[in-house]
Order: C-alpha cells, then sequence, then structure tokens
C-alpha cells in the first residue's frame, strides 16, 4: 500500500504543519464559546492517528478509527484537522520530530552517517507505516526539513559539492529505506498470510526443486549465491533473537550496503583532493 503524501487543501495544510495562528480550530481559543468539547486538539488527534498506524498500519488509519481512540466521533476531529489527507501529512512530519536535529561530526563524518542510518533504521522499525509514505510527493512540514538539515549538515563536513551531496543523499535514504521496508515487509506477510517465512518456503521450495529439477544447471549464479552468498545471516533464529531470516539479511544488507555507500563517499572526496 503506498500513500501520497500533499494530497489535502494546500493553504490549510501548510498552516496546520508549521503552526500558524490562524489554522487554529474554531473554539480552540481562550475566550468561552461553542464549540467541541474541551481535550481535543490537533496534537491529540494526530498522536492517535500515529498510535493506530503504529499498531494497525496505514490500511486500518481513517477518521472513524481516530476518533474511536479518542473517544470521539469522527466529525468531532474534523473541526481540527480537515480530513485524512492533511492527516497523513501531520503524522509523518510528527513522527519525524523524534529524529535528532543534529549529529556530531567531530569524530569524522564517517561516524556521524553511520549514527544517521542506524536512528534511520531504528525510526522506520518503530513507525513501518511512514514508509508507505511516498517520496514522490514530500509533506514539506519543518520536521521532515529538519531531518534533511541534519544529513546535510553532516554530508556539509565530507566537501563534497552540491551535486555530490544531492547523489549521497539519495542513495543514504535508498538504503536505509529499502533494507527497512524489507523488514516492515517481511513482518506485515506473517500477519497478512497466517504463514511463517519458514513454513512458506518449506512448501513453495519443495514444488520450484519438483517443478524444475535442473534449476542449479539453468541459474548457476543464482546457485552459487544461494550457497555462498549469505553464510553470516543463514544462523539459527533462536540465537539471531527470534529475527527470520529475511530480516537478517535485510540487517546484512543494511549494514554492507552502508559501507559500500559510505566508501564511496570517501573514493569521491579522495577525487576531489589535490595530491600531494
Amino acid at each position: 500500500m503506498t500513500v501520497f503524501a500533499g494530497q489535502g487543501d494546500p493553504r490549510r495544510s501548510m498552516d496546520l504543519l508549521w503552526g500558524r495562528p490562524d489554522a487554529a480550530p474554531p473554539g480552540s481559543g481562550p475566550a468561552p464559546r461553542p464549540g467541541p468539547r474541551p481535550g481535543l486538539s490537533v496534537a491529540a488527534i494526530v498522536d492517535a492517528a500515529i498510535a493506530v498506524a503504529d499498531a494497525e498500519g496505514m490500511a486500518a488509519l481513517s477518521m472513524r478509527a481516530v476518533g474511536e481512540r479518542l473517544g470521539r466521533t469522527a466529525m468531532a476531529l474534523y473541526t481540527y484537522v480537515p480530513g485524512k489527507a492533511e492527516l497523513v501529512d501531520l503524522m509523518y512530519d510528527r513522527a519525524l520530530a523524534e529524529l535528532p536535529p543534529s549529529y556530531e561530526v567531530s569524530a569524522g563524518w564517517r561516524a556521524a552517517l553511520q549514527a544517521w542510518a542506524d536512528d534511520g533504521w531504528a525510526f522506520y522499525l518503530r513507525h513501518p507505516w511512514v514508509l508507505q509514505v511516498s517520496q514522490a510527493r514530500p509533506v514539506l512540514g519543518p520536521n521532515e526539513y529538519g531531518a534533511l538539515e541534519a544529513l546535510l549538515g553532516v554530508l556539509a563536513a565530507t566537501g563534497l559539492d552540491a551535486r555530490g551531496v544531492r547523489r549521497a543523499v539519495a542513495t543514504l535514504s535508498g538504503v536505509v529505506r529499502g533494507a527497512a521496508r524489507t523488514v516492515a515487509e517481511s513482518r506485515r506477510a506473517v500477519r497478512a498470510t497466517g504463514l511463517t517465512e519458514q513454513q512458506w518456503w518449506h512448501g513453495r521450495t519443495e514444488a520450484l526443486l519438483r517443478a524444475a529439477p535442473g534449476f542449479a544447471g539453468r541459474f548457476p549464479h543464482v546457485a552459487w549465491l544461494d550457497a555462498e552468498g549469505a553464510p553470516d545471516v543463514r544462523e539459527d533464529a533462536e540465537a539471531a533473537g527470534g529475527a527470520s531470516y529475511l530480516e537478517r539479511a535485510a540487517r546484512e544488507a543494511f549494514e554492507g550496503g552502508l559501507e559500500i555507500v559510505l566508501d564511496g563517499i570517501e573514493a569521491a572526496i579522495a577525487r576531489r583532493t589535490p595530491p600531494g
């Protein structure tokens, strides 16, 4: 399921995201007036929506589900948030506030980027629904820009030019999001299919070998990679804290892929540095 942000009313969304005074809902000012029952606010609605998405995924998100969590009707929420489209924007940006606003580069840009990536990995696994919000339409909220600013602050220490920094941002984000998405989808697959990864592979592997007895001869490089390419992740699941093979493979891809990207940044810096 892919969700596109930025689908609500542009002006209302920007006002809510950036906290403009004229974005306050009717009845939220200090003067008594008829309106919604006290105790409800944009922040409370957004927090409840995040809780719904964390627990049940984006497919379960609706104004009604959020209202039920708050003990209110869906109609009561519309006084504060115009609709689900604006709510998704607010959720996404609010969640990003959990990420550090900056990273210390005194120990070097490489250590700082490692810390940034580790924080992103943990963040996506806490809020896997964030990975379902497409990057094709950014939210344009303060915390989204703050997260980007934190990464750019580290990359500024590398000395790369603007073009190189853009490439690094895209590649780093792809490694972290891609590996985390694999873990999130692996976990979601168990809930959606009712089969563990081991159960699914057991049935499919037997059927594949029966249907394609010459598999290794037809696809020798695939067979080689399967036999030799990932010995570190095929450890006992219990020893790995119960994580599935796919989760462990994703973690290795995250760590190894990040190392390759960091090596690439280092090489790019070296190419820009005059010899001697």
